[in-house]
């Protein structure tokens, strides 16, 4: 008997069968709640911020665009949300934090690299529920998708200072 045959053996336990009486693993009910829906509502708020900084409309129009024109499904919308408004809400502290990591001046920086840096910086600060290695990695995958070839270094370089600040007794276990 195989192991795979044992798994039926499991008393009131039943397995899903797909339509071709095939054995799958159950699908989350709430797709919105995965580490991914997460990771999904991190790249729209980039987006979202990149559209922000270069056309200079509100936060709460881009948002609503996005909600509408974007498939969403899979997507944690309230932590989208979460990330745009708490951006936005303190973006004087977050750049206050940001800006001595800095080797250049906090306008010399490219638009994704801002955008990611302000998600990374608040998720460090306000969102401790989320690993800082989490937020790091994160901002990482963020900046070799959207960013230029180089700038997950200065990503990571920047997001870790701002980990070695604000989560020094995470850091430390």
């Amino acid at each position: 008997m195989t192991i795979k045959d044992q798994d039926d053996l499991i008393p009131g336990v039943k397995k899903p069968v797909s339509a071709s009486g095939a054995k799958h693993k159950p699908v989350p009910k709430d797709l919105t709640k995965t580490p991914s829906a997460r990771s999904k509502a991190r790249r729209f708020a980039l987006q979202a911020h990149y559209q922000i900084q270069l056309n200079d409309c509100s936060v709460a129009s881009v948002e609503e665009q996005f909600l509408q024109d974007h498939d969403m499904k899979r997507v944690d919308t309230e932590y989208f949300h979460e990330l745009l408004s708490g951006t936005t809400v303190h973006r004087r502290e977050l750049m206050a934090l940001i800006t001595p990591t800095l080797d250049r001046s906090f306008d010399a920086l490219d638009p994704i690299e801002k955008a990611i840096l302000f998600i990374g910086c608040f998720e460090l600060v306000h969102r401790i529920d989320v690993p800082y290695r989490v937020v790091i990695n994160e901002g990482i995958e963020l900046a070799r998708q959207f960013g230029a070839t180089e700038s997950h270094k200065y990503i990571n370089s920047i997001l870790d200072r701002l980990a070695k600040d604000h989560r020094t007794s995470e850091r430390g276990r």
